[in-house]
This record gives C-alpha cells, sequence and structure tokens, in this order.
C-alpha cells in the first residue's frame, strides 16, 4: 500500500538513525527528504510546509523529553504531525435491533461497486444481516457485476435490471430487506461527476426519500489533491457521513488523496487496499501512520485472524511444536495462510520486519501454491508417511500437481527440515523464521 511514500519516509529515517549527529544541518536534511517525499506522494505543498516547519521548531529545542534519545523524538514528531493531518478515527456502530442504511455515492470509476460487496462483505463478518442494493440504473452491466460480486461474498442482494427509476429500486428495495429482518442496507448508486447537475439532484433525491443512516462519499486514490474537490462539491449536495479511498494498492497520489479529503468536515471510515474483497479495512490513522513509518500494525494481524476465522486446534499445535508434524497439519497452515491474503500485507503490518523489497515475495507466495497443489497430489497413504515415497511416486506426484520433480524433492526436504528444527528447538523455530 501506498509504497512509493512509504519507501520516501522510511528511507529519510533509516538516514537520521545511522547519522553520527544529530545537529541542525542533519535534521534540516531530513525534513527536505520528508518534503520531497509528501510532495511526490501529491500531499498538498501547504500541508506538507506547515507538517516540517511544526516538527523543525520542535525538534532544534534543546530540552529532549527525559529517556527520549534525540532521533526517537524527531520520528515521534514526524508520527504526530502526520496523524494531526489524517485526522482522527471514528467508530462505527450500528443498532443490530433496527435497519441502518449506508448511501455509497461517488463519480463514475470510483470503484463504489465493488466497494459495496467489501462493505456487505465486512459488516456480515461482524455479525450483522446485511442487504446489498444495485439502485445503479446509469452504468451498463453495473446490475450483473454487483450481483456476481454479492454472490462471491455471501450477501443477499436485491436489484431490478429493467427498471430505470433509480429511487424507485432504492425503495423497493429497503422495503423487501426491511421485510427480511436485516441490520444493514448498503445502496450502491449510479456514478455522478461534480459537474453533472441531473446526477446530483438524483443523488439528493435518493438521499432525502432513504433517509440513510451514513452516506459515504467513495474516492478514487489515484486522483491525489482532486479528491478534495470532490469531497466539497458532494458534501454540499447531501451531507456527507464518512469517506472512503479505494485503490490504494501502490497508488502513488494515495498520500495525496488521503490529506485532502481528511481536510474536509467528514472523516475517511474506510480505506480499500487491493482488488479481493477481504481488501478493506476500517481506517485508523495512528495505526496507518505507524505502518508507513515501519512501526507495524499488530492489532490489524489480530483482526485479520479473527476474520479468517482461523481456530487454533491444541492438540495439533502440541503435535507440531513437539516434531511430530504431519504432511496433513503441513497443507492445514497453507489453507490458514492462504486466508490472510498477500504475504506482502501481512509482513508489512509486522513491527521491526526487513525491508520487503529485500524478500522475494511472488517467488515464496509462487512456491507455497505449488506447495498445496503437490500436497493434493498425495494418497493419504503418503501423507501419512512420507518416507514411502520413492522415485516413482515422485514421478507420480509431480505429473498430478503438474510441477517439475525437483519441486516435489525440495516440499519434502524443507517439510523434514521444518519437523527436525521444530523437535530441536521446541517450537523456538518459529520465532526464527519471524525474525
Amino acid at each position: 500500500m501506498l509504497d512509493q511514500l512509504r519507501e520516501g519516509l522510511r528511507n529519510a529515517i533509516r538516514k537520521l538513525i545511522y547519522s553520527d549527529v544529530i545537529d541542525e544541518k542533519t535534521v534540516k536534511e531530513f525534513l527536505r527528504d520528508i518534503q520531497r517525499t509528501l510532495l511526490q506522494a501529491d500531499v498538498n505543498v501547504k500541508i506538507v510546509l506547515d507538517i516540517t516547519s511544526k516538527i523543525e521548531k520542535e525538534a532544534l529545542k534543546s530540552d529532549i523529553p527525559a529517556g527520549l534519545s534525540k532521533r526517537d523524538y524527531i520520528i515521534n514528531l514526524l508520527y504526530n504531525e502526520l496523524v494531526k493531518v489524517l485526522g482522527e478515527g471514528e467508530e462505527i456502530n450500528f443498532s443490530r435491533n433496527e435497519c441502518n442504511t449506508i448511501l455509497l455515492v461517488g463519480i463514475q470509476g470510483s470503484g463504489k461497486t465493488t466497494f459495496a460487496a467489501k462493505l456487505g462483505k465486512y459488516f456480515s463478518r461482524e455479525g450483522y444481516k446485511v442487504g446489498v442494493i444495485c439502485a445503479d440504473t446509469f452504468r451498463p452491466g453495473a446490475y450483473e457485476q454487483l450481483k456476481t460480486l454479492c454472490e462471491r461474498a455471501k450477501i443477499e442482494f436485491f436489484g431490478k435490471p429493467n427498471e430505470t427509476d433509480s429511487i424507485k429500486i432504492a425503495l423497493e428495495g429497503k422495503e423487501y430487506f426491511q421485510k427480511r429482518g436485516m441490520n444493514i442496507i448498503i445502496v450502491d448508486t449510479a456514478g455522478r461527476h461534480k459537474e453533472e447537475k441531473e446526477l446530483i439532484n438524483e443523488m439528493k433525491k435518493i438521499s432525502e426519500h432513504l433517509n440513510p443512516k451514513l452516506v459515504l462519499l467513495v474516492i478514487d486514490g489515484t486522483i491525489g489533491q482532486q479528491s478534495y474537490v470532490q469531497a466539497k462539491a458532494f458534501h454540499e449536495a447531501t451531507q456527507i457521513g464518512g469517506i472512503v479511498i479505494t485503490k490504494l494498492d501502490g497508488a502513488a497520489k494515495g498520500g495525496g488523496a488521503i490529506a485532502a479529503a481528511a481536510s474536509t468536515q467528514a472523516k475517511i471510515l474506510f480505506i480499500s487496499t487491493g482488488e479481493g474483497l477481504d481488501d478493506i479495512e476500517k481506517f485508523n490513522p495512528q495505526r496507518f501512520v505507524g505502518r508507513l513509518l515501519g512501526l507495524g500494525d499488530v492489532k490489524a494481524i489480530l483482526e485479520r485472524v479473527r476474520q479468517a476465522e482461523i481456530e487454533a486446534d491444541e492438540v495439533k499445535a502440541r503435535r507440531i511444536m513437539s516434531g511430530k508434524m504431519t504432511i496433513d497439519d503441513l497443507y492445514d497452515q497453507l489453507l490458514q495462510l492462504k486466508k490472510f491474503g498477500s504475504i506482502r500485507k501481512i509482513l508489512e503490518l509486522i513491527p521491526g520486519m526487513p525491508e520487503i523489497d529485500t524478500i522475494n515475495l511472488d517467488e515464496i507466495e509462487d512456491k507455497i501454491e505449488k506447495w498445496r497443489f503437490i500436497i493434493q497430489s498425495m494418497t493419504k497413504e503418503e501423507r501419512r508417511d512420507p518416507e514411502i515415497i520413492n522415485s516413482s511416486r515422485i514421478k507420480r506426484i509431480a505429473r498430478g500437481a503438474g510441477v517439475e520433480e525437483k519441486e516435489v524433492k525440495e516440499m519434502l526436504k524443507q517439510y523434514n527440515n521444518m519437523k527436525l528444527m521444530m523437535k530441536k528447538t521446541k517450537g523456538r523455530f518459529l520465532r526464527g523464521i519471524i525474525r
């Protein structure tokens, strides 16, 4: 997420940490690096200058709080200023005893339809009964796209592909889901443009008829500072309750979009960090900045575990730790790992991890995927007792998995190494993997 911004900030911090002395010259050089990085991420010039001037003023003071080094103090100043720019986080608590309607608005191409399904799945995991309405009668294919996404997310869907009145669809959908006892109804509307007055008026009417609990403006993170213009136009048309920033997976201008949106009255409530239906998270400025600066986000890891519904099997865990791991145990671990999503995103959340760019993650993910196919190609007998796997069995397994024989041999070798290390270290090997 926001690779260029993250890399620039971390490089500046690294230079500061390894500086021989922290004098005025070092501080100014550090702040020039920060300015350059934020401007390249399309953050507004005024915001950048405001951040760096405040840091400079405090960093050059002689009285540093007890217990902090000069380096730590400056990094903490940067952290606090970035958090201030992004505003305060806000909790979203909907009553389960009433029907809460969420209206999604935004211009064409902002990723609104995909986000509707993501949001639906997010609340479904939180234990709500969710229904999604397609009230987009403007874009061809919107009905089919949202219906398919909702089916994948396993959430209920309502739409009328032959109806042209979006307000009628929204009201009928709301009535339909209310009768079915839904806690949350998400309404996807047609994409607007800030200059298209008719569409803005239609959005106002939908809002007036539905009386939504929350109106979310969906903004494409690749547009940078222009997000301020969008937020302002929509905020004037309807009372925006919150902002969603999408397409933050590698968006060079994502920092600018977040900073600009945060400068409006509305809060950023969610960010979308990838194309998968699980690539959505509540926006928390403290945690977000912590990850940008390489401070990690352990809480996000715990949330991912909960969302993936990974349940600890105590008997299996003891068996693995004692070095009695089976091939079936290894396969279960690979399946659980897949539930987390991208390995890159997991590593970004771990404090103190080495620079991710120094690790060939594509190769690791490719290898894990092949291992799953290899194990699937084994017989029950071979999984239970890998010692019986000879050259002829390796050939058969490789053919079944669509891999080369050497890759089957490598997986078996790695499995035996893991088993041996677990036995020798009584589980301490796991901590070694993280290091």
